[in-house]
C-alpha cells in the first residue's frame, strides 16, 4: 500500500515542512469530515503540471453521514477536465463551491475546494464532497456543524489548521458523534448536540445550557481555557462522581486569534469500568501465580526436610529429584507473578534454572561450568512451564551421567544451553563435553524417570520433538512449535 510520504515524493513537489503540514492535516481531519457530513479528499498537483492534474494522497469518510467513496481513492490522478473546479481553486487560491462528478463515476456531487496553505504558500487542496441527493434536512445540529466546518475550512485556507504540532493519538479521543459543544469567542455555549446534552446530564448538569459558560454550570473548563491560551487542542479525562468522560477542546481561530472553540465529549464510564475489572483480574492472576509459587516452595522445603531423615540412598535421590522438579515449576510461576500477561521472558527462567542444577554439584571436587547462549524470547505460560522442567531434566541428566568421577572422586566439564527461535519454532540444545552416549543408545532404551518425563512433556504437552546425539559428548536437540504471542498495548 502506498504511503502518503511515498506518493508525495514520487508525484508532487511536497517536501520537508510542507509535507509534514499535510501529514498533520491527515492525522486530525476526521473531525472536519464529521462536521461536514461529507467525504474529504486531499490532493496535490502532479509535479510539473501545476493546476492541470492532481493526485489524491489522503481520504477520510464521515462517521456522521454516508460516503460517496467506499473504494480507496488514494493514488488516483484527477485531470482538470474531470474536475475544472479544482484547477480554478488552485489558480485563484480561494475557497470555491460548485458541482462535479463523483470521481470515477457519472454521479453528481456537491464539491467544495479549499486551498491548504503552509507559511503563506498553497501546497494542496482539500475537497469536501457530498451527494446532491442526500435529502438531509438542515436542522439546528446540521447548521451549527456546517458553520463550524466553515470555520475550520477558513483556518485550513489561512494555514492555521492543522495546528503546528503533531497530533498524539489518544486512545479514547471523542468524535463529533459522541457529543459536541460549540462555544463563541466569550466561551458562551452556542450549541450543544443531543449527545453532549446527555453527557452533561450524566455529569449531573441539568440546566439549560445555551448562552451560558460551562463554568457557570459547574463544569471544570480548565482544558478549554488552556486550549484557547495555547491555540492548540487539549485532551483531558474527567471523572465527575462515578462517571468518566474524555474531553477534547479545539480552539477556533481567525487570523490566528481565538474566536471560539468546539468541545467534544465522550462517555467512557463503561470502558473505564471494564479497564478496572481487567486490572483487578490481572492482579488476581498475579496473586494466584505468587501463591502457587509459595506453595510449591513450601512443598520443596518439606521434601528437603523429609529427605534428610531417609536412610536409603535411592529414596534420598528420588526425593532430591522431586524437589528439583518442583523448584523448576516454581520459578516459572514466580516469573508469571510479575507480569500482567500469561507470558514470560524465558531468559528470566533459564538462569535461575541453571542455578538450581548448579546447587546439586556444589562440591569442591566437582567443577562443572554452565553457560547459556541465545534467547528464547517471550513464551506463554503453557510453553514455559513444561519447557522449564525439560531443561532441568536434561541439565541434571548431563550432571549425573556425562562426567563420571575419576579415581580421586573428582570431575570437571562444561554444559551449555543454546536457545534460538526459527520462524515459528523454538530450538533448544543442551550440550555437554562428557563421555557421550553408550554405544547403540536410543531414547527408547532410556529407562530413567528423567528421560521419560522429558519425552512425555516434549512430545505430549509441547507437540515437539527431541533427539539425542553423540557429538564429542552428548547433544540433546529439542524443537518446539510456537504460536505467536499477542502484543501488549502500553
Amino acid at each position: 500500500m502506498a504511503t502518503v510520504g511515498g506518493l508525495a515524493l514520487r508525484n508532487t513537489g511536497l517536501r520537508g515542512d510542507a509535507l509534514a503540514h499535510a501529514q498533520r492535516l491527515l492525522a486530525s481531519w476526521q473531525t472536519l469530515a464529521d462536521l461536514s457530513f461529507s467525504d474529504l479528499l486531499l490532493l496535490a498537483p502532479v509535479q510539473g503540471e501545476e493546476g492541470r492534474r492532481f493526485v489524491v494522497f489522503g481520504q477520510v469518510r464521515p462517521t456522521t453521514g454516508q460516503t460517496l467513496y467506499p473504494a480507496d481513492m488514494v493514488g488516483m490522478v484527477v485531470d482538470e477536465v474531470e474536475r475544472p473546479l479544482m484547477s480554478h481553486a488552485w489558480r485563484q487560491g480561494e475557497v470555491l463551491i460548485g458541482g462535479g462528478t463523483v470521481l470515477g463515476t457519472k454521479e453528481r456531487a456537491r464539491v467544495q475546494c479549499i486551498p491548504v496553505r503552509h507559511r503563506g504558500s498553497m501546497i494542496a487542496l482539500v475537497t469536501r464532497e457530498s451527494s446532491t441527493e442526500s435529502g438531509r434536512r438542515h436542522g439546528e445540529l446540521e447548521r451549527n456543524y456546517l458553520a463550524t466546518f466553515d470555520r475550520f475550512a477558513t483556518m485550513v485556507a489561512e494555514g492555521s489548521f492543522p495546528f503546528g504540532r503533531d497530533e498524539v493519538p489518544y486512545g479514547d479521543t471523542p468524535r463529533v458523534g459522541d457529543g459536541a459543544i460549540v462555544l463563541d469567542g466569550e466561551l458562551n455555549i452556542v450549541f450543544a448536540s443531543p449527545n453532549a446534552v446527555s453527557s452533561l446530564h450524566r455529569m449531573g448538569i441539568h440546566a439549560y445550557t445555551k448562552g451560558l459558560q460551562l463554568s457557570e454550570l459547574g463544569f471544570e473548563q480548565g482544558a478549554i481555557d488552556t486550549a484557547i491560551r495555547a491555540r492548540l487542542p487539549v485532551d483531558e479525562e474527567l471523572e465527575p462522581g462515578d462517571t468518566s468522560f474524555t474531553l477534547r477542546a479545539i480552539p477556533l481561530l481567525e487570523a490566528d486569534k481565538p474566536v471560539g472553540a468546539i468541545v467534544l465529549l465522550r462517555d467512557v464510564t463503561d470502558l473505564r469500568s471494564r479497564d478496572r475489572m481487567l486490572l483487578s483480574k490481572d492482579a488476581t492472576i498475579r496473586e494466584i501465580h505468587h501463591r502457587v509459587k509459595n506453595n510449591l516452595q513450601t512443598i520443596a522445603a518439606l521434601l528437603r526436610l523429609q529427605g534428610r531423615r531417609l536412610k536409603s540412598g535411592e529414596a534420598q535421590e528420588a526425593i532430591d529429584d522431586s524437589e528439583r522438579r518442583i523448584r523448576s515449576i516454581a520459578i516459572v510461576h514466580e516469573t508469571l507473578s510479575r507480569d500482567t500477561r500469561d507470558v514470560v521472558s524465558f531468559d528470566d527462567v533459564i538462569r535461575p534454572l541453571v542455578r538450581v542444577v548448579e546447587e546439586t554439584v556444589s562440591t569442591p571436587d566437582v567443577r562443572l561450568v554452565f553457560d547459556v547462549e541465545g534467547d528464547a524470547g517471550d513464551l506463554s505460560g503453557d510453553v514455559a512451564t513444561p519447557l522449564a522442567v525439560v531443561l532441568n531434566e536434561l541439565m541434571q541428566n548431563a550432571v549425573d551421567h556425562a562426567f563420571p568421577r575419576d579415581g580421586e572422586g573428582s570431575a570437571k566439564g562444561h554444559v551449555q544451553v543454546r536457545l534460538a527461535r526459527e520462524e515459528r519454532e523454538l530450538v533448544v540444545d543442551v550440550v555437554d563435553d562428557g563421555v557421550g552416549l553408550p554405544a547403540g543408545f536410543t531414547l527408547e532404551d532410556g529407562s530413567g524417570l528423567g528421560l521419560s518425563i522429558v519425552q512425555a512433556l516434549v512430545k505430549g504437552e509441547l507437540g515437539g520433538s527431541i533427539v539425542l546425539r553423540d557429538e564429542n559428548g552428548t547433544r540433546a536437540h529439542v524443537r518446539v512449535p510456537l504460536a505467536p504471542v499477542a502484543p501488549v498495548d502500553l
